[in-house]
């Protein structure tokens, strides 16, 4: 059995051993409801205290405006169906970018449905926002703009603080959600200093459990539940919380910020020598949007153009490495990258784009070991492309 390389961190990351041990904790021994007012249920309640606090620390917000969810998914749903549906009597013209998670854009799509009125905005060959577009979409009736802070296939980051400064400069009341699943624990950041009124974030990708996400939503925000039942998250999300995955998820913060200057430098540099490498090594290779400052410190998509990318993939797996041909929750889907085709890459390249993402749980050897097997897999399965 090859050694197992995991190179697919964007679409999720392995829990910290002290993370599993935590849920495990709250599995078997400390299971009330938090809502039971027995001991059991109060010991509970002090855990999602516990982890809350954590993460509002993290963020550098206040406890009151942090709510848990059932992940990012739902985060995004709640902060842009939530915001559209408070605010419509003020105005029904939303903005958004193409270049969205598909919980984002099938929420926009949805809400056009509905009625609303949606502007996307374009994206440079690197896959960033144009400004200039947002400058002259934004309205008088503009209720929400929503911008990814890092994108989950290249890897871009946003300008989120030039979209704050142009909702100002245009003298708007848009309020803006960042979708901050892929920054959050890979760029040092608060909302705050973004500027931002509503930001997503996720436990698995940052060494937390999957099925448990947050919402920020800053104080004055007006904003509509989605979900309706108990009274819990301050009648934000109804429903028993996820107690175990929410203090899985305050655990992994608390791991990860502890030492998240290291974690960023180590991620930035097992990325920059796999792209040096595969550059080097590979003819014809090229990386998609930006590698450098620019770009987020464990996303790298590389094309490898005349070889299919499910090929390249599954070749790379027998291997024992273990990456990705895009957006995870789609990646099984056979229609081309949204986010590639709407950055003006190629058709065949698109075919044969590869997502690699790193963690601090790599090392220095399995991007040694990637380097060194790519090459011989690219030649052998474009030997067999030209039969």
């Amino acid at each position: 059995m090859p050694k197992e390389i995991y190179l697919d961190n964007s679409a999720t990351t392995k829990p910290y051993e002290e993370v599993v041990s935590e849920m495990v904790k709250m599995l078997t021994k400390n299971y009330g409801n938090p809502s039971s007012l027995h001991k059991k249920g109060i010991d509970a309640e002090r855990e999602i205290k516990k982890s809350r606090e954590t993460i509002a620390k993290a963020l550098n917000i206040k406890t009151n405006e942090l709510f848990f969810t059932s992940g990012g998914t739902e985060a995004n749903n709640i902060a842009i169906r939530g915001v559209a549906l408070a605010n419509k009597r003020r105005g029904n013209h939303l903005i958004t970018s193409v270049i969205e998670h598909p919980s984002v854009l099938n929420t926009f799509a949805y809400l056009e449905k509905e009625g609303f009125n949606v502007s996307y905005i374009k994206v440079d060959k690197n896959g960033i926002i144009d400004l200039e577009q947002l400058k002259q979409e934004i309205r008088e009736d503009t209720i929400l703009v929503s911008i990814m802070h890092v994108n989950n296939e290249v890897g871009s980051i946003q300008p989120i603080k030039e979209v704050r400064q142009m909702i100002d400069f245009r003298k708007s009341q848009a309020i803006l959600h960042v979708d901050a699943i892929q920054s959050f624990g890979k760029i040092i950041f608060t909302p705050k200093e973004l500027g931002v009124d509503l930001l997503s974030i996720s436990a698995h990708k940052l060494h937390g459990p999957k099925g448990v996400g947050a919402l920020f939503v800053r104080k004055g925000i007006l904003i509509e539940p989605i979900i309706y039942g108990g009274s819990q998250e301050l009648n934000m999300r109804s429903g028993t919380e996820n107690v175990p995955g929410i203090v899985g998820f305050g655990k992994a913060v608390e791991l990860t910020f502890a030492d998240l200057p290291n974690i960023i430098a180590k991620m930035n540099k097992l990325k920059d020598n796999l792209r040096k490498g595969i550059v080097e090594k590979i003819e014809n290779a090229f990386v998609n949007g930006q590698a450098d400052s620019q770009s987020a410190p464990h996303i790298l998509n590389i094309s490898f153009p005349g070889i299919r990318a499910e090929v390249l993939l599954h070749a790379l797996e027998s291997e024992g490495i273990f990456v990705s041909t895009g957006a995870a929750c789609s990646s099984n889907k056979p229609s081309p990258s949204h986010v590639l085709s709407e950055m003006g890459i190629d058709s065949k390249c698109i075919e044969g784009a590869i997502r690699f993402s790193v963690s601090s749980f790599n090392s220095e050897e399995d991007i040694e070991h990637c380097i060194q097997q790519l090459p011989v897999i690219v030649k052998q399965l474009k030997k067999y492309v030209r039969r």
